[in-house]
């Protein structure tokens, strides 16, 4: 059972232990219950083999742990948190180029999906093919205006988080017709900042 709320990373090499394909598939398929490598490896598409080694890894830094019962490739795995944070730290290069590598790799997957959705699209229900939204905005923000953008999302969601989130782990909670739905978000400068709005202060 998933304890807490989201882990807030610390280590770049936590950071680096996430940064594959087949790991972030895992730790998805894993958000809905425990899986055996074989149970994950039919969702995601790898073999029980690929699937055993890197849960073995994820769970060398804490993001999965055996549930109990099995042996072998029949033992369950779960998420120990549900969901990560990895907060900026721009005076840590190490830090930086891990989540940097981190973020391009989710990224991929992030348009991967929405590229499949917008193949796929005109084939769904009607009701779903009008439902699904994409959007985008140009404001021009400060960065403490940006920040408080982040924050009133982050309050929306937490909103429905607290109505919804049962639905992620228990099927008998899903109303008929319920799909897992992805939501993204990204804020950031559409333009590089002047030179002179950049702190110079050298990195250490």
């Amino acid at each position: 059972m998933e304890t807490d709320g989201p882990r807030t990373l610390t280590d770049a090499r936590e950071l680096r232990a996430l940064s594959h394909p087949v790991r972030l598939a895992l730790m998805e398929a894993l958000g809905a219950g425990p899986l055996t490598a074989t149970q994950a490896g039919e969702l995601i598409g790898e073999s029980p083999t690929t699937c055993s080694f890197h849960l073995r890894q994820l769970a060398r830094y804490g993001f999965v742990a055996e549930a109990g019962g099995g042996r072998g490739r029949a033992r369950p795995w779960r998420l120990t948190r549900p969901g990560w944070s990895a907060p900026a730290r721009p005076d840590d290069p190490d830090w930086t180029r891990a989540s940097q590598a981190l973020d391009r790799v989710l990224l991929d997957r992030y348009v991967q999906r929405l590229r499949r959705f917008l193949d796929d699209a005109p084939t769904y229900p009607r009701e779903w093919y009008e439902a699904a939204t994409g959007q985008q905005h140009l404001f021009h923000l400060t960065a403490a205006e940006l920040a408080e953008f982040v924050a009133a999302y982050q309050d929306l969601v937490a909103g429905f988080t607290a109505r919804f989130d049962r639905r992620r782990t228990e099927a008998a909670a899903r109303p008929a017709g319920a799909l897992p739905v992805e939501l993204l978000f990204f804020g950031y400068p559409a333009q590089a900042p002047e030179a002179s709005d950049v702190d110079e202060t050298p990195a250490r």
